[in-house]
């Protein structure tokens, strides 16, 4: 199919949303409520472009690209669209001392919009009333003066996780995200996987342990996570030496499409553990173990290995190996039984 987009014809594919034709052509059209993970809802109104033919301007996220359409996204239409929007968020959203929307630490999108499409009239505040829940539950933390009721984070975890753990609450001025009974997420079906604040674009969803810290003034490490074997890569957020924080990249550039479960967003504590082992152990003839270094430690258990082999045999060995090592890692624990010590008894827990 062919799509003109401001004055150019374009190449669009079926299946192809105008916001995809967009971006594919490297258009900056703002969006607020949209993942490609979920079906488009066209809720936040940010991504209305022009379409020749259409009185009034549509949402590009949920209009399906057809062979002709002429589309314009940077028209005067659509900027004052946009502006005059932008003035109405900020209407019914907290404001910093220069105006403009709450930096949370974790970023904020409609922020980012402020700054890069302007605003139109000053409008007065809304006075809309703010539902605060005290959650117990140890990792996620809502704040209402943030949200800008995009219902991503709830269809993220419709869609996505399938639990539908949260909700949108309420009616009008009045809505906000909640639970069902406005229980604790720990009386939900939720999985802590942490999916709503990932896809927050104004943090008003965000870490517990997070809060107070600035993304700005993180150093982001890509590493891959060690709780299982499927290999998820993940971004540590370290601060004065720490991790105080880790979130998932952008969807569709790694193995796991930007979805991250509760251990490898949130299990990052052991890190800074005061009773993680830094050093190896061995026990002594006191019977107590202490520090040893690497090479100290292999010896030991290799001579004991062997003692095992040439009392009994080699078949009084078994090797397991872990599904969190690498697939490099399992291929040299199988090859140490075999080669080194005679023994075909080696197994790995994933097998199981």
């Amino acid at each position: 199919m062919k799509v003109t987009l401001n004055g150019q014809v374009v190449d669009a594919r079926e299946g192809d949303t105008l916001l995809d034709v967009c971006r594919r052509e490297g258009l900056d059209v703002p969006t607020l409520c949209q993942d490609d993970r979920v079906d488009p809802m066209g809720s936040c109104r940010m991504c209305l472009v022009e379409v020749e033919g259409q009185r009034r301007l549509l949402p590009s996220c949920a209009l399906p690209a057809e062979d002709g359409q002429v589309v314009l996204t940077e028209s005067e239409k659509v900027k004052r669209h946009r502006a005059v929007l932008l003035s109405m968020y900020l209407s019914d959203h907290e404001l910093d001392q220069d105006g403009l929307p709450t930096e949370r630490g974790t970023g904020n999108k409609l922020r980012e919009h402020v700054l890069t499409h302007g605003t139109g009239p000053k409008l007065p505040p809304i006075e809309a009333p703010r539902q605060y829940r005290v959650d117990a539950n140890p990792y996620v933390h809502f704040d209402p003066e943030a949200c800008v009721l995009c219902n991503l984070c709830v269809r993220y975890c419709d869609e996505v996780e399938a639990v539908a753990a949260i909700t949108l609450a309420g009616r009008g001025a009045g809505t906000t995200i909640a639970t069902a009974d406005n229980r604790d997420l720990m009386d939900t079906s939720c999985e802590l996987c942490g999916g709503c604040i990932a896809v927050c674009p104004t943090g008003a969803m965000t870490e517990k342990a997070a809060l107070g810290s600035d993304w700005r003034e993180e150093e982001v490490v890509r590493t891959t996570c060690n709780f299982c074997g499927v290999g998820c890569q993940l971004d540590l957020h370290v601060k004065d030496d720490r991790v105080v924080r880790a979130t998932s990249p952008e969807p569709g550039t790694t193995v796991n499409d930007g979805n991250l479960c509760v251990k490898g967003r949130f299990a990052t504590e052991f890190i800074h553990h005061e009773d993680r082992l830094t050093q190896p152990l061995v026990r002594g003839e006191d019977g107590q173990l202490h520090p040893a270094s690497w090479e100290a430690a292999l010896e030991v258990a290799a001579r004991g290995l062997l003692g095992v082999k040439e009392r009994h045999g080699a078949d009084r060995l078994g090797f397991i190996s872990s599904s969190r090592c690498t697939g490099e890692e399992n291929y040299l624990v199988q090859k140490l039984a075999r080669a080194a010590f005679g023994t075909n008894n080696c197994h790995q827990c994933a097998a199981t």
